[in-house]
């Protein structure tokens, strides 16, 4: 197995644990992250993480398909847990894509059928507006903020 497979098997496995520390210790100082609701670097992307996983209190993750060479890996990884905001239960399918660096992630991309995310998610709301910008954007916009508010409070 490429040390970098077991790399992201480590990672999804402190996913699984909710142990953001090791999850944060598998990205690169410059790392980026990115998906529908996110746009990260460095030390954002461990906030993130601690963020999701101290507030996800049913959060189940599973994940296979794990590949990776000198530069490039990927896996495929399902979450199912509760969505805060509405109490509505989600199964999010997520297609995630890497580079690495010096050993660790330097780049990771989740990518998500976000209308499918935002049905269940969002109800009726997600159901008629989930395929346009204006959702997403505003979805975006929403998790930054939530973000930025869980640091301040935090301290991280």
């Amino acid at each position: 197995m490429h040390p970098h497979e077991e790399l992201l098997h480590r990672f999804y496995q402190s996913f699984q644990r909710r142990d953001h520390a090791a999850m944060a210790a598998c990205y690169h100082p410059e790392a980026t992250f990115d998906d529908a609701a996110f746009a990260l670097r460095g030390p954002e992307i461990g906030a993130m993480w601690r963020m999701l996983c101290e507030r996800g209190k049913d959060l189940s993750l599973t994940y296979n398909h794990i590949r990776a060479d000198a530069t490039h890996g990927q896996a495929v990884w399902d979450a199912r847990y509760t969505f805060s905001q509405t109490k509505r239960r989600v199964h999010n399918h997520i297609t995630a894509s890497f580079t690495f660096k010096d050993g660790k992630i330097l780049t990771h991309h989740d990518q998500f059928d976000f209308w499918r995310w935002s049905r269940q998610a969002l109800g009726p709301v997600g159901w008629l507006l989930g395929w346009s910008p204006f959702l997403r954007k505003k979805v975006r916009a929403s998790a930054q903020q939530s973000l930025q508010q869980f640091q301040a409070f935090r301290g991280v």
